[in-house]
Order: C-alpha cells, then structure tokens, then sequence
C-alpha cells in the first residue's frame, strides 16, 4: 500500500470483492477517489500492480471519464452543466465568466485550494437551465453573477473545518 493510511483497506477491499481482476479497474479507481477524493500517481500505481494491468491503462481510464480528477480538489466545488439545454441558455457565459474573474478553467482549483471548477455532460436538469452544482445542491436558472458571488463568497470565507471524505479517520 502507498502508505498506512486505513483508507487503503477499504479500496483493498473492494479490490478483493471484484477477485483482484482487471475486471475491476473503474470500481477500484472509484473507491480511491471516494475515500481520498483524487487520484494521485502514487494511488494509480498501486492499483495498476494490484490488479495487474499496465499503467498506461490505468492513467488512459482515469484521464478518459470526466468523474475523475488527478488532483485535489478544492474546499468548494462548481460543476457547470454543459448538457444542449443548459449550453444554449447561457452554460458557456457562466464558464467564461468564471475563467475571466476567477483565473480558473474547468478542472482547475484556484490557487488558495478554496474553489474547484468542474463540468458535466448532463445533470438531468433541463427544466433548470442553465443548472450549476454549488458543493452538492443543484441551482437553477443561474447567471454568470449568481455563480461568481458565490464563488467570492467561498473565498472569502476563513478556512472552514474540513470535512472528511468517506472513510476517513481524523488523526489526534
């Protein structure tokens, strides 16, 4: 294992409950990014010899499925739908909006590590567009405004006690 950390037990088990198979590739890479919520090259390692498949496979998956991230992610999060109804009511001026006041691009985290920038294909929220995920809850009918005061409002904010991911423990 990278390291002692107990999470690793967790994605070992998933692991074994797949048989260590190839099979198990995008289930595993799941479970790391729910428990540590990234992928580091460390952890992509570790899972290419555990499930024995070569490297460039594992980097080609996680680096194909817009689920997973390779870095870490920011203490608040921005998913800006770009699903056809949500593009045509305005998604790209949210996003262009972001990148010109924010200095961040999809995928990106600010500098601060306070706000991470991400898109999806399609919330299922048409009914709402254009439809932003702010940290979890799915707004709708938002403006290029709307999502940047919220984003100055996460910024501005002191650094607020992290929440741990699924699965780990708080060392004393």
């Amino acid at each position: 294992m990278p390291t002692e950390d107990k999470r690793w037990r967790l994605v070992n088990r998933t692991m074994r409950l797949h048989g260590n198979q190839p099979h198990a590739l995008i289930e595993t890479l799941h479970s790391v990014q729910e428990y540590f919520g990234f992928l580091d090259p460390d952890a992509l390692k570790y899972v290419a010899n555990s499930l024995r498949v070569p490297l460039s496979v594992v980097y080609g998956v996680a680096t194909f499925y817009s689920y997973f991230t390779l870095q870490p992610p920011g203490e608040h999060t921005c998913v800006v739908c770009k699903g056809t109804a949500c593009y045509i009511s305005g998604a790209s001026g949210i996003l262009g909006s972001i990148a010109k006041k924010v200095g961040i691009a999809p995928g990106e985290t600010t500098p601060d590590g306070k706000v991470s920038l991400l898109t999806a294909r399609c919330l299922g929220s048409c009914g709402l567009a254009p439809a932003v995920v702010l940290d979890g809850q799915v707004c709708g009918k938002m403006t290029p405004t709307a999502v940047l005061d919220r984003m100055e409002v996460w910024r501005n904010e002191e650094t607020s006690e992290r929440v741990p991911l699924r699965g780990e423990v708080d060392e004393p």
